[in-house]
């Protein structure tokens, strides 16, 4: 193997623990800001995950949506929250005792399935690059594509009209 192919390993591996050390932080922290920024890093890492997938859509899609748009959105929500201490929950976390060995017992279950399963490898589809992806999206796809921004925009206005109502 050679040397610049060791240091693609070794970028790549740094993107896979840098995701998977962030979501980790992002799960068990006890701060929402550090869960929040730590949710930042997570996808970064999955975007370098993509470049290194040869999807540079894919990258750019998740840096454009998530971290510019979903992530954001999730830290002025967090700063300019009044009073996010005195958080009553609605709901308290169950004992551990019973969700540790479900979660064990469902990650068991993954593993074996992973391992078990005779997997076929396909050649990769032909759809090309970014311009490929445009055109398609705007071509045969556009009525899906134009359906679902419907639906979002329906989601959206959905949430800011029940957000709304709680503040009045």
């Amino acid at each position: 193997m050679l040397l610049g192919d060791w240091i693609y390993q070794i970028i790549f591996y740094a993107f896979v623990a840098l995701s998977i050390g962030s979501a980790v932080i992002v799960a068990f922290s006890r701060n929402i800001v550090y869960s929040a920024f730590a949710l930042l890093l997570t996808f970064f890492g999955v975007a370098g995950i993509y470049v290194f997938l040869s999807s540079e859509f894919l990258a750019i899609a998740q840096v454009i949506i998530y971290v510019g748009g979903i992530l954001v959105l999730v830290l002025f929500a967090v700063m300019l929250t009044h009073k996010i201490r005195d958080v009553k929950l609605s709901n308290p976390s169950t004992s551990p005792y019973i969700a540790g060995p479900l979660v064990l017992i469902i990650f068991i279950g993954l593993i074996w399935l992973i391992m078990t399963t005779p997997w076929q490898i396909k050649g990769a589809l032909e759809i090309g690059g970014i311009s490929d992806i445009g055109n398609a999206l705007m071509g045969k796809y556009l009525l899906a594509f134009e359906v679902s921004a419907v639906l979002l925009l329906g989601a959206l206005l959905g949430a800011t009209y029940l957000a709304r109502k709680n503040s009045l």
